[in-house]
């Protein structure tokens, strides 16, 4: 069952990752084409339908297939995953930051919708590559376990 579940977690997570990426790219063109209404429209809907209809439910797949190979691990590897190291500990924290970067872009969403999000196209460039980061130092303290 764990293996299946692991699975799950790992396409649960790539479609999460999808939207973290895209999502971003799509407010630099909402900022940087607000005065063409119709093209705002359009945005405004792909904003929302990524975010509510793929981002929220591959969060939460990601989140509770994640919880569940916690909660497994005892099991499969014969001890907590807590007492595993600190690598585990690290990873948490940077999903952690991971799942508030994710609840920021909903907020950011709502802002650009009503017209109160104050930031520049340059802005959701560099804050898209938050999720790059902290992708990379997850995967890194899977694999490589450093601590």
């Amino acid at each position: 069952m764990y293996s299946w579940i692991l699975w799950f977690h790992i396409i649960s997570m790539v479609s999460w990752f999808a939207v973290l990426f895209y999502l971003p790219r799509l407010f630099v063109y909402h900022v940087e084409n607000g005065s063409n209404n119709g093209f705002i429209e359009v945005v405004e809907v792909m904003e929302m339908k990524i975010y509510k209809y793929i981002g929220v439910p591959a969060f939460w797949a990601t989140f509770l297939s994640g919880t569940a190979l916690i909660v497994l691990s005892t099991s499969h590897y014969g001890t907590n995953v807590f007492a595993m190291g600190g690598w585990m500990h690290a990873k948490l924290t940077l999903v952690a930051l991971l799942i508030a970067y994710f609840f920021s872009l909903g907020r950011f969403r709502l802002k650009l919708k009503e017209n109160t999000a104050y930031k520049s196209g340059k802005f959701f460039r560099i804050y898209n590559e938050i999720p790059t980061l902290l992708l990379m130092g997850i995967v890194a303290l899977v694999i490589v376990k450093p601590f």
